[in-house]
């Protein structure tokens, strides 16, 4: 994990084999340890989707990005290698899969996708929280 500078505080960190999702969201909670519980939560729900999606649905690793986009906005970006877009309520995993996006679309402000140069996509979505939730 490493801080990245910009005019909004951010973090990255790899999402692979190797990085398990509670050290993920135990990163997350240090990043934003001064949200209030309940939009902390929203953040680590909406991460955990979309990290668990890399390690679902793609053949590589991947990288997220967590950041204060303006106040009373969190912006998470999840980087991963696959060209397919993410799909409302399928899933090749089988018949009780494939919501998380149907949830995502119920706690973020706004989500969406855009293609990375070279191979691979952006998901990211906007988590607004109350501005004296999110003071740095």
């Amino acid at each position: 994990m490493r801080p990245l500078n910009g005019a909004a505080p951010a973090m990255d960190l790899c999402v692979d084999p190797l990085t398990s999702l509670s050290e993920m969201r135990r990163w997350i909670t240090t990043v934003l340890g001064d949200l209030d519980e309940d939009d902390l939560y929203d953040v680590l729900l909406v991460a955990s989707e979309l990290a668990s999606n890399v390690y679902d649905h793609t053949p590589g690793p991947g990288q997220i990005r967590i950041r204060r986009d303006e106040p009373g906005q969190i912006l998470l970006e999840v980087d991963d290698v696959s060209p397919h877009l993410p799909t409302q309520g399928l899933s090749r995993l089988g018949g009780h899969r494939g919501r998380g996006i149907v949830m995502i679309e119920h706690v973020t402000e706004e989500w969406g996708v855009r293609p990375l140069t070279g191979q691979g996509k952006t998901v990211w979505a906007l988590i607004r929280v109350p501005q004296e939730s999110s003071q740095a």
